[in-house]
């Protein structure tokens, strides 16, 4: 019985080498993401709501509220 537990050990190693190498690779790839001050909002941006909508119609995937000033800021991936 001592002579079969390497031996099952070493089946059970491989076989979890071969379900990781089935999975594949996996990567995780974060976005860079570009802002632009919007053209069309105006006065101060206090709903990055309001701010994202407009956005989505100047053709920016979103938007959000930025500053001291409460300026509102278009963002897409770069």
């Amino acid at each position: 019985m001592t002579h079969c537990t390497p031996l099952v050990s070493t089946i059970f190693f491989f076989l979890l080498l071969l379900g990781a190498t089935e999975m594949g690779p996996t990567m995780v790839v974060e976005a860079r993401i570009c802002e632009y001050q919007s053209q069309l909002f105006r006065g101060p941006c206090v709903s990055e709501t309001n701010c994202g909508n407009v956005c989505y119609n100047e053709g920016f995937t979103g938007g959000r509220c930025r500053n001291l000033l409460l300026k509102c800021y278009c963002t897409k991936p770069c």
